[in-house]
């Protein structure tokens, strides 16, 4: 486990290390854990330029008032948006290639505590659509971006890193997934999905986490005999180790052509990839900011020997075709 006292110091030096300017967008950031690894950054980041997007403006005017607080020398950008509509991330997305000509970090944290199998308007299952689809087309519409940057590219989505397990080929929208296998497979596809793209993108960090059990509005829901029953990290130790997921050389792109990120403290070595490997770029990561067990790796491997990283990418292409252009039909 990275000590929370090394997550700390190596956030420390953020503006010592990394250059002032750093431009990050951040993607369901109006509560929860992206609103406090918002934060964070913009306590940390000399001079930083953040463009953020959520459903809440009086939410977004709060945070903008208190991250200036935290950084007179910030700039803090929000976009009010539905981005469980992929029509609707792409003209976020094309917004966003108007104001910025490159971005250091993408963090993805958008979601709803969506249980009963709806569907937005465009047909696709309401949960995987923020979990999944919509991340994935912020990530391929903004790679250009991220890959134009001189100096740390990177990609964080907060979900279910760690916990992959069974994915149902039949039923990629997980529409008919049992509940209690749920988790597992939207946690592989979306693992896979962030394969399929860091495959053209070896100077990118990819990274899929898993952000413990944090008292959001995610977890509002909860039964209250259940949620006693849970261990909560605290939302502003929740908010340092993302923001060190998301700046920390454990994590290097895949061409490891230079360190790119805070150095690493003493005793902390760089991350094994979903490969099995060191330093591979993609990487499926636990709530104690350490890498995926080794059977998880494993699991990984067979689902990319058997060919599942071409198949969900196929798949994911298809339903963006069938949402934009009108060709195919819905999960196919």
């Amino acid at each position: 486990m990275v000590s929370l006292s090394c997550v700390r110091a190596s956030n420390s030096l953020i503006p010592s290390t990394l250059p002032a300017g750093l431009v990050a967008v951040f993607v369901g950031a109006t509560s929860g854990i992206g609103e406090a690894t918002l934060k964070k950054f913009a306590q940390y980041a000399a001079s930083p330029r953040v463009y953020f997007i959520g459903r809440s403006q009086e939410a977004a005017d709060r945070i903008v008032t208190e991250c200036q607080a935290l950084n007179p020398a910030g700039q803090f950008i929000f976009r009010k948006a539905d981005v469980s509509l992929i029509r609707v991330v792409d003209e976020v997305c094309g917004e966003i290639k108007t104001e910025l000509r490159t971005i250091n970090i993408l963090f993805l944290s958008c979601g709803v505590p969506s249980m009963d199998r709806s569907k937005t308007a465009e047909e696709v299952h309401l949960l995987a659509a923020l979990n999944y689809y919509a991340r994935i087309r912020f990530i391929t519409n903004l790679l250009p971006l991220i890959r134009g940057a001189p100096a740390l590219r990177r990609v964080v989505s907060v979900g279910g890193g760690g916990h992959e397990s069974e994915l149902d080929t039949a039923d990629f929208p997980a529409l008919g997934v049992p509940l209690d296998k749920l988790r597992g497979h939207l946690t592989s596809l979306v693992t896979l999905g962030l394969e399929s793209v860091a495959q053209a993108a070896p100077d990118v960090s990819f990274i899929h986490d898993y952000p413990g059990t944090v008292q959001t509005k995610l977890t509002d829901y909860l039964p209250e005999e259940v949620a006693r029953t849970l261990e909560f990290m605290p939302l502003d130790e929740s908010g340092e180790r993302q923001l060190y997921i998301a700046t920390s050389a454990m994590f290097p792109p895949a061409d490891g052509l230079d360190i790119v990120g805070v150095p690493l403290g003493h005793g902390v070595e760089v991350a094994v990839g979903t490969s099995g490997a060191a330093g591979s770029g993609m990487y499926s990561v636990g709530a104690d900011c350490e890498s995926a067990s080794s059977i998880v790796i494993e699991l990984l491997g067979n689902m990319r020997r058997d060919g599942l990283v071409q198949e969900v990418r196929r798949h994911t292409d298809s339903e963006f075709r069938r949402i934009t252009v009108g060709k195919g039909s819905p999960g196919a």
